[in-house]
């Protein structure tokens, strides 16, 4: 074992030798002067392809615990991440020393391979605000009720998806609890991608086979390539110096913090100005914070973080710090949280089953709510329902919603609502079947074309949710 373990290592020291030489050839004069520095303007000069028996005698020289398969798929993404989209490579290069230590931290404390940290890049790109097309959200992609059963609260102010440290314990539970469901790393990286519903499909569709790439061809189409990529990307920063990439400039680091308990409402913006810190300093370290504000909390509290640097400061002057937070734009917030499409902020839940001859409309009109919140609610992207479908809906507590059972929806009359206003503008938000003639009558001295002038609308289509600036 011993000599195999000295083999392993020379042999990549010869490699990389190899291979750095080949780079400076490659590269030409350019990188005589300064290798790192210039290698942003040499992109087009890297080879098309690497070497497959190359990299496979690299990539089998890492310490790992999950299996690095090597193969054509995963030849392609390295050649992919190392040679066609060297830009993103180099951005991950960039970004992984802010992130990296919070993953090793959490991994560690779980008993995972330290190697796990890479599958946030295919996740996410270490981008703690990403947010999917399926609505999968953070540096580890939870889908809203996937995280809500990791304790990661969610509402219009805050996502703890995108909570660093909360989000990256959650993915460590998560792929902790898959591993032992599957025994298997590759298939537990496969099921955190499509589900282990999935996963169970295809080992049954392949006759009950128990290996990723023995079920490859029963996975879905994003699983199959979702692990080579991962593969690939432990390749490329394992050896992103001998590729050519810059390791040494324009590299983010782990911002030291320590945090504060806020229970009332707070404008983070604010407590950056009275510390003399940019905003997007504080709104960085706390990006679950969505609206640059916390609300007021009726019970508990919860934690802004603060630059370490600073913290002394603000704890000094804690009171007349947060009670100037207290007021700046509190108002118009909480007239946006009210009114933004499919907001649940100050209402109640119910459950509403579909009765036969019911459409959104007069469901919507029922509970004096939008057609448009419904579908936000309950992830309806058309306007089909069916007899006895449950439906979420959020009402305003105390009969502010004037719920009415025994009237016909023809009958109900809404009255208008007051147009809001927001920084010094007044704001009508459309309902579901306002055209532009109907919001123009409601409004003394407004007319279609005023409203298209103050909102620089070419056409009249409009969208309930949307916020027109009416004067």
């Amino acid at each position: 074992m011993g000599l195999i373990k000295i083999y392993c290592k020379l042999s990549c020291m010869r490699i990389v030798s190899f291979f750095s030489t080949f780079i400076f050839v490659a590269v030409g004069a350019v990188l005589l002067a300064s290798p790192i520095d210039t290698v942003r303007s040499t992109y087009d000069d890297f080879p098309e392809d690497l070497s497959f028996d190359l990299v496979a005698d690299q990539l089998s020289c890492i310490s790992n615990e999950v299996p690095l398969t090597y193969n054509e798929n995963v030849h392609a993404f390295v050649n992919y991440f190392a040679v066609k989209n060297r830009p993103y490579s180099q951005e991950m290069i960039n970004r992984k020393n802010r992130y990296f230590p919070i993953f090793e931290r959490m991994l560690k404390k779980y008993g995972l391979p330290d190697e796990l940290k890479y599958l946030s890049i295919i996740e996410s790109g270490l981008n703690p605000q990403a947010t999917s097309r399926a609505r999968a959200v953070g540096l580890w992609q939870f889908m809203p009720a996937t995280g809500r059963s990791f304790k990661l609260h969610q509402d219009w102010y805050i996502d703890e998806r995108m909570d660093p440290e909360k989000s990256t314990e959650a993915a460590c539970k998560y792929l902790k609890q898959l591993y032992n469901m599957f025994g298997d790393w590759e298939l537990a990286l496969a099921a955190y991608n499509s589900g282990p519903g999935n996963v169970r499909k295809a080992i049954r569709r392949s006759g009950y086979k128990k290996k990723f790439w023995e079920l490859f061809r029963y996975l879905p189409r994003e699983t199959r390539a979702y692990l080579p990529q991962y593969v690939a990307m432990v390749y490329v920063l394992n050896y992103a110096e001998p590729l050519g990439f810059d390791t040494r400039s324009e590299l983010q680091y782990e911002v030291a913090y320590d945090t504060i308990l806020v229970n009332h409402y707070t404008h983070l913006q604010t407590v950056a100005s009275q510390l003399n810190i940019c905003g997007d300093e504080l709104t960085t370290l706390n990006p679950s914070i969505r609206r640059k504000a916390i609300p007021d909390l009726k019970s508990g509290s919860y934690p802004i973080k603060i630059p370490i640097y600073k913290y002394k400061e603000l704890t000094s002057n804690r009171m007349s710090i947060l009670d100037s937070a207290k007021k700046v734009g509190k108002k118009d917030l909480e007239q946006l949280a009210k009114n933004t499409v499919g907001s649940v902020y100050g209402r109640t839940k119910i459950t509403h089953r579909v009765r036969s001859g019911q459409v959104l409309g007069t469901i919507a009109e029922r509970y004096h709510v939008r057609v448009s919140d419904i579908k936000k609610w309950n992830n309806i992207s058309g306007s089909m329902i069916r007899v006895g479908q449950p439906l979420k809906i959020w009402v305003k507590p105390n009969g502010q919603n004037n719920i009415t059972y025994a009237i016909p929806s023809k009958q109900l009359v809404t009255p208008p609502s007051p147009p809001l206003v927001l920084a010094g503008r007044k704001i009508h938000v459309v309902e579901y079947g306002d055209t532009l003639w109907d919001i123009a009558k409601k409004y003394e001295g407004l007319t279609i074309s005023k409203i298209k002038v103050l909102n620089n609308m070419k056409t009249s289509k409009i969208k309930p949710g949307q916020q027109l600036i009416i004067g």
